[in-house]
């Protein structure tokens, strides 16, 4: 089988979807499954990734809102000669798989109807939904109710339908999916497949006295002082606005700056705005430490520090905060989002995402029961072994292959059962009901 995945999340510091593509590439070597994937990129170029991997990089200008990331307009598959249209043309994918919900969905919709010009071939098309375009909303555009409204509408009427049917990366994710599913003549349905982590890479044998040492000279910042015995959190991702990342400068005012330093890992467009938030309001236990592409050195940060915070209540999955239970971290997190669909009060500190909460959870790490970070820290190490990369990346080609199977019409019982299945409507969506 041959896939060609399409996504305009990728740059050279981009984060969890890169992570994801790259350990599918990992497995799809292993499990000789030819795969392909496309992004947007400065110049076009292709780059092969072992035997059966390979990235065609195509020619994007930045986009509009977050100017880090590239995007793939129609312009580059609506015209023959193209080069996504010669790129589907030459490699005759089985199934597409499409991870942005804003410009490349109307491909996956032309294929799946056959109505793209100058392609022929009708491969399977999946929707693969790594976030809520809802929240997406609210944390770029607008909270507006119109905004709300309008992404309701937009997911019902023109994502979902694109598609032959949809995987998504946890049930806080598959909500919006489901919503949109209600009211369909065509049957699609809604898979959930989580994300994973690199066991090997993060894990607690990191925390060497080595590591710990370097990790306290990236937590003294500039000359500030810090106590050898200190508690040192850790926050690593992107920079973004979705991130709910004031409450990270929230938490740290409330907690002594003597007992509790912060490193922000990452970069993004909201970096000098949080640093100049932290000066003004003469935050200094937090230190930013900006984007650590070497990924060894990122695991033995990870390893050497006491807890990792994680301040998203929406966040779609979470690969980060599972990074940091693999290297036997104390996680703090919000009780909600897609971080829940693993981190629960056997593994991690949970609370309500507000800085008194999360600042009780940090203290009750440091002054609490040490028996009780044991076994919290070590049940957060057996969960993130459940989510090896290795199980989950292969667990996502036996459900590319059976989805293909399924839209081919060669498959009628499941592996990979479906969180859900779209309900029958009429013309205007209304929901049949009775049949």
């Amino acid at each position: 089988m041959k896939t060609l995945h399409f996504t305009n999340s990728w740059h050279t510091s981009s984060g969890g979807i890169a992570t994801f593509y790259k350990a599918l590439f990992t497995a799809a070597e292993r499990e000789k499954h030819q795969m392909r994937l496309v992004v947007p990129s400065d110049c076009s170029r292709v780059e092969e990734r072992g035997e059966f991997g390979r990235i065609y990089h195509i020619e994007a200008p930045r986009a509009p809102l977050y100017p880090e990331y590239r995007m793939l307009y129609p312009t580059r598959f609506l015209f023959p000669r193209t080069a996504v249209q010669r790129i589907l043309n030459d490699e005759r994918p089985d199934l597409v798989e499409v991870s942005e919900k804003y410009v490349t969905p109307y491909l996956a919709g032309l294929l799946r109807t056959s109505r793209l010009p100058g392609v022929k071939h009708r491969p399977t098309v999946i929707g693969l939904s790594h976030e809520r375009m809802d929240e997406n909303m609210a944390a770029y555009i607008t909270g507006h109710p119109f905004g709300r409204r309008f992404c309701t509408w937009y997911m019902k009427w023109i994502y979902f339908p694109m598609f032959d049917h949809h995987i998504t990366v946890s049930e806080h994710t598959a909500g919006e999916l489901i919503d949109a599913s209600r009211g369909h003549k065509v049957s699609r349905g809604v898979w959930i497949s989580p994300m994973g982590v690199d066991c090997e890479r993060f894990t607690p044998s990191r925390r060497t006295p080595e590591n710990r040492e370097r990790l306290l000279q990236l937590a003294r910042g500039f000359g500030q002082p810090i106590h050898p015995d200190a508690t040192v959190l850790l926050y690593a991702g992107r920079l973004a606005p979705e991130k709910n990342l004031p409450l990270l400068l929230d938490t740290m005012q409330r907690l002594d700056a003597g007992e509790y330093r912060l490193c922000i890992i990452g970069d993004g467009i909201e970096f000098t705005p949080l640093r100049d938030a932290c000066a003004q309001r003469g935050i200094g236990n937090i230190v930013f430490a900006g984007q650590i592409g070497d990924r060894d050195i990122l695991a033995g940060h990870f390893a050497a520090a006491d807890v990792f915070i994680h301040p998203n209540p929406r966040e779609p999955f979470g690969i980060a905060p599972l990074e940091a239970m693999a290297s036997g971290l104390a996680l703090v997190a919000p009780d909600s989002g897609g971080v829940t669909s693993y981190a629960n009060e056997t593994n991690a500190w949970l609370s309500a995402a507000d800085p008194e909460a999360f600042a009780a959870s940090v203290r009750s790490i440091r002054h609490g029961s040490a028996e009780l970070l044991r076994s919290r820290t070590a049940a957060g190490r057996r969960t993130a072994e459940a989510h090896g990369w290795c199980g989950v990346a292969s667990r996502y080609l036996s459900l590319y292959r059976e989805l293909d199977a399924v839209t081919r019409g060669n498959l009628t019982t499941f592996t990979h059962s479906p969180r859900a299945y779209s309900t029958k409507g009429n013309a205007f969506g209304r929901e049949l009901t009775g049949l």
